[in-house]
């Protein structure tokens, strides 16, 4: 298997190779499920062609909570099914697709009643655990024990001592959503997909009443191309309505939008060595361990207004923090605050009016000839979705095509990553840098980390850390650009990198040498470097501002003040 690189020299002759001959599948959108798709596809051997408006996970994918996970508030809700797939796929993800880029973790469920809710809620995780192993891919994570309240505070000294009676402690597993995405489209890619972000749907070809293909407009460019395919899949999201609006077929189900916000706070400001999931009113809250931070989420509201950034409220922010400072000895405040993001989960509506009560089931369906539609499900089951979209579209195919296989396919950087782990003190040793370093390289890029540290051979000065971001090196800003399909700064501090969220400045003390490091790459001159770092800027104070609104209304209009540097 080649190994993919995605520059802009590869992104050009990908949107040439595309329009020149008919493809079997051309996938619009490339968050998880769009890029699964792709990587489905081209595994069975179909030509595949895969097109994204911005970058790779830009919109739901990279702005999850960042969990693999069997979703336990599902199995009291009664739907099992749901719940075993998940399971199984999280399995898959932890043993042998993406180990190095899934990792267990552990997570306390504070018990506020003696008696029936141990008695309750352990059984709920007994049973989670069951389901897991049943599957056959679930032995690899510590099963679930019961605590008593001395011990429970053992663990989590940050908790009140009035908070919980006793708890309990379970594993799921967490990875970092948008650089999950980023390895399926390369590994789609490797197997012979063609893939372009920057590169916008603005029309559907047809024939008739069928469905041919696709009018792609190169956004930075400004080329149009005719893409044609037997089967188009729609994998948009939470724009899946309105892509379907540019054929007139909305389909059998509508999309609706549910808005999620999380705070990231340092690691110091929350005395733990575990996870915590609460109860709230709606729903549970999460505060999950995220390198030297911790992610605390989420909220679950509709949302209405713009799609591609979602804004959070100052109510927003202060729900988080009012629910998790109601178990916290040490309240946290506006101040410990370093990040704050949000997403929008695409659930299929109809079922219910509280979005926190909406399907997470997913559907596919092929509203019209040519054309086949996948929408609703969670990052979790994203293999599965993938899975029935590519099903589906084979039956408009005339023509005998293989099963699906990626149930078997490791991602880019998962193949040798064990062994290169074992041999991580070696690495350093030769290479020159802290064996911590290189465990960072190899819990992001896995196998591929070797790519990076010939960066660095070449150029010494790229195993330097960033002077305001260290924990990132700069040979990884250059590689973002290189090798993994980053067109804007934005890309590399929101998605190939989290500096965006990690650091209390958001990145703008990161963005001109990480522009500067970018720029030889995409051949940017000073006055692209400085328009970058603009943009970036000004984004960063368009979401402190909105952050600082009372409602979603002033929020979105405080969010929009900031356009983006390529109008989509």
């Amino acid at each position: 298997m080649r190994t993919a690189t995605l520059g802009p020299a590869e992104r050009t002759v990908a949107l040439a190779a595309m329009a020149e001959r008919e493809l079997d599948v051309l996938v619009v959108g490339a968050g998880v499920v769009g890029a699964g798709t792709a990587l489905d596809a081209a595994t069975r051997g179909l030509s595949t062609g895969l097109v994204e408006a911005r970058d790779w996970a830009s919109g739901t994918s990279s702005r999850s909570s960042k969990l693999i996970h069997g979703g336990l508030r599902y199995l009291e809700m009664l739907d099992f099914a749901l719940v075993r797939e998940a399971l199984k796929e999280r399995g898959l993800l932890l043993e042998r697709l993406a180990p190095h880029l899934v990792k267990p973790v552990p997570f306390l469920y504070p018990l506020q009643h003696k008696g029936w809710e141990r008695l309750y809620a352990g059984s709920g995780v007994a049973l989670y655990d069951a389901m897991s192993v049943s599957s056959g891919h679930g032995r690899g994570l510590p099963v679930h024990r019961h605590l008593s309240r001395k011990h429970a505070l053992r663990v989590a000294p940050a908790l009140k001592k009035d908070a919980l009676v006793g708890a309990l402690q379970y594993y799921d597993a967490q990875m970092d959503d948008a650089r999950f995405v980023t390895e399926l489209v390369r590994t789609a890619a490797s197997y012979g997909a063609q893939v372009a972000n920057a590169a916008r749907v603005i029309g559907f070809l047809r024939e008739g009443e069928r469905v041919v293909g696709a009018l792609v407009q190169d956004v930075e460019g400004g080329t149009e191309y005719e893409i044609r395919a037997k089967q188009v899949v729609n994998a948009t999201g939470v724009w899946t309505d309105d892509t379907q609006g540019l054929i007139g077929e909305r389909g059998q189900f509508h999309v609706r939008a549910s808005k999620g916000i999380h705070l990231v706070v340092p690691k110091d400001r929350i005395h733990s060595s575990t996870g915590l999931i609460l109860r709230t009113e709606k729903s549970v809250l999460f505060v999950i361990p995220w390198g030297r931070h911790w992610i605390i989420g989420t909220t679950d509201t509709d949302w209405d207004l713009d799609k591609a950034h979602p804004a959070a409220s100052s109510a927003d922010i202060d729900y988080l923090l009012q629910h998790v400072n109601s178990v916290l000895n040490t309240p946290l405040t506006r101040d410990d605050v370093q990040g704050v993001y949000a997403g929008l989960r695409p659930l299929l509506a109809g079922e219910s009016d509280a979005t926190s009560k909406l399907s997470r089931e997913h559907t596919v369906a092929h509203p019209a000839p040519g054309l086949v539609v996948v929408a609703g499900g969670k990052y979790t089951t994203y293999r599965v979705m993938a899975k029935d979209a590519v099903d589906e579209a084979v039956h408009g195919l005339d023509q005998r095509v293989a099963a699906c296989v990626t149930e078997d396919t490791p991602l880019l950087g998962a193949e040798g990553y064990k062994a290169l782990w074992n041999a991580r003190a070696r690495i350093a040793a030769r290479t020159g840098l802290h064996v911590a370093r290189v465990e960072h390289l190899l819990n992001r890029y896995g196998s591929m980390t070797e790519e990076i540290l010939e960066l660095i051979l070449a150029d010494p000065t790229l195993g330097e850390p960033l002077p305001a971001a260290d924990d990132y090196l700069r040979a990884e800003i250059v590689y973002a650009a290189s090798h993994e399909g980053a067109r804007h700064l934005d890309d590399v501090l929101t998605r190939r990198t989290r500096i965006s969220i990690e650091t209390f400045d958001r990145g703008t003390r990161s963005a001109r040498l990480c522009a500067e490091l970018m720029a030889p790459v995409l051949g940017w001159d000073e006055g692209r470097i400085d328009r970058e770092v603009q943009h970036y800027e000004k984004r960063v104070e368009a979401e402190r501002e909105s952050q600082r609104q009372p409602d979603d209304l002033t929020a979105d209009a405080a969010r929009l003040g900031a356009p983006d540097i390529v109008p989509i």
